[in-house]
């Protein structure tokens, strides 16, 4: 069986990848490699505590993040978020998901918290991308690959929102994204903080995650990766370490906006493992409850075929996918966390003890994970 190395230097030597950097944890047994290069000039080696742009594998932090309200009772469960989003108050949902924006009917209830925290308020992307109230999602509201220094902020960004149809009734859909940006900007409101702000708080600083955040202090631009895409030439950069995350953004989002390090995300990982415990003996983030409900698939059958573009046959919990099948080498019922469009992975294995971290500086080229991750998956699931 070949080792993490030999996985990882295959896909680089091969020129898909400049570097990445994996870690596979099982108890106290942590196995990381970083190989390849920071860029493709090849400027710095990777190294274990290069940062990342880690995409979508914010939203496990995100909906940590919720649930910290939750428990604080400043928020529920089942709360409608109108009180702190009114622009959202009122929602009209497309007549079909076929239909031209103004042709519309009202929501047949409010949106809840949990329908943000599981994805199913409505808002989102669907496997369909040509429906209509898709385009203004893209265009107007910059969803998609993350654009930091391109997006609205917070206030200006949820009245656009507001004039966009939801694609389905509250609750009667999975629809990806879009739901975990509308959370962010609840937990400023009801926090009276910003979502950097709280986030280094209340989960950064406990877990010890210090490179994790919004952007990348200049201090710290030299540990910073390039991006790329695939382009007709080959990899074309997207963003270089001085690019959109080296300042603050006007819009922090909650579905794909962080910058982190493998180590930093294998503390997060942890945390979940251990039932909202933090390492040591410095209290607990979550109650082990609020991580069970987090780690728990909230789909009907029904609403994970329909979001199979993106799922894959997994099931959802809050703010990160749930296996609830075998049918690949890595897919262990149970398995918790997500991956980032920027070519990013992160799980945690409750049955098993597990935590896997995969870090690479190449954009997917489409939701379903590219081959890389299934072989970093497949090792991490034998290790």
């Amino acid at each position: 069986m070949s080792d993490l190395r030999d996985i990882l230097e295959r896909h680089v030597s091969s020129g898909s990848l400049p570097g990445a950097v994996g870690l596979v944890a099982r108890g106290d047994r942590v196995e990381v490699e970083a190989v390849g290069s920071a860029d493709v000039e090849g400027t710095a080696p990777m190294v274990r505590d290069s940062i990342f742009r880690i995409a979508s594998m914010t939203k496990p932090v995100t909906a940590v993040a919720a649930m910290t309200l939750v428990e604080e009772r400043l928020l529920a469960l089942e709360d409608e978020i109108a009180p702190w989003l009114p622009e959202l108050a009122s929602p009209l949902v497309a007549r079909t998901p076929a239909s031209p924006l103004d042709d519309v009917v009202p929501a047949d209830r409010p949106i809840t918290v949990f329908d943000l925290l599981t994805s199913r308020a409505g808002y989102g992307f669907p496997s369909d991308f040509s429906l209509p109230a898709v385009a203004p999602l893209v265009g107007e509201l910059k969803q998609g690959p993350p654009q930091p220094q391109q997006t609205a902020a917070p206030d200006a960004w949820l009245k656009m929102l507001s004039g966009i149809p939801l694609l389905y009734q509250p609750g009667e859909a999975y629809l990806y994204n879009t739901c975990s940006d509308i959370l962010g900007v609840l937990i400023a409101r009801v926090s009276g903080q910003s979502l950097p702000e709280f986030m280094a708080e209340r989960i950064f600083e406990p877990l010890g995650m210090a490179d994790t955040g919004f952007c990348v202090p200049a201090a710290d631009l030299g540990r910073f990766t390039s991006f790329y895409r695939e382009g007709e030439g080959g990899l074309e950069r997207a963003d270089a370490p001085h690019g959109q995350w080296s300042s603050l953004p006007a819009f922090p989002s909650g579905a794909g906006g962080l910058v982190s390090t493998a180590d930093d995300w294998f503390a997060f990982g942890r945390m979940l493992l251990a039932e909202g415990a933090i390492d040591g003996d410095r209290g607990r983030l979550l109650s082990a409850k609020s991580v069970r409900k987090m780690t728990t698939d909230w789909l009907t059958p029904a609403q994970r075929a329909a979001g199979e573009l993106f799922l894959e046959g997994q099931g959802w919990g809050f703010g990160g996918s749930v296996d609830v099948t075998t049918r690949d080498p890595w897919n262990v019922p149970g398995r918790y966390g997500w991956i980032g469009g920027t070519g990013t992975a992160g799980h945690v294995t409750p049955s098993t003890g597990a935590v896997s971290v995969l870090l690479t500086q190449r954009a997917m080229n489409s939701p379903a994970a590219p081959a890389v991750m299934r072989d970093f998956w497949t090792y991490a699931a034998d290790a």
